[in-house]
């Protein structure tokens, strides 16, 4: 795997952190973090990752809104967005596929296997 930058966006210190040890164990991405929407956000258009892993349900801006911001600003619209969610309901599922991420990976996940799961959805 050729090194990547991947953006962890999560609210839960235990989910970043745990997303992290995945990453950096299985692979020689470089893994940054942040804990809310507005983070993402500022990081991303000042150095664009590979890759956004985004919590769905986070307060204040939350991943739906985080990816409309995304998708509109010209340095941003471009990063993949990855959906890392508790929402397990097929309606849920349906309706965050549609909006044109790249996947969606459920929560709990494994965490040996994450890595090999992003890479078939971006096919790395």
């Amino acid at each position: 795997m050729s090194q990547k930058q991947i953006l962890i966006v999560d609210d839960d210190d235990n989910v970043r952190a745990t997303v992290k040890l995945s990453l950096q164990v299985t692979t020689d991405w470089e893994i940054l973090t942040v804990g809310s929407g507005q983070e993402c956000l500022s990081l991303a258009q000042t150095k664009p990752p590979d890759l956004i892993l985004l919590d769905v349900m986070m307060p204040g801006l939350d991943g739906i809104e985080v990816l409309r911001q995304l998708r509109i600003d010209a340095v941003t619209q471009a990063i993949p967005v990855i959906f890392l969610t508790a929402k397990t309901l097929l309606k849920d599922q349906k309706q965050l596929k549609d909006l044109e991420v790249q996947g969606i990976i459920s929560k709990p996940f494994d965490a040996m296997d994450l890595a090999k799961q992003i890479c078939l959805l971006l096919k790395w």
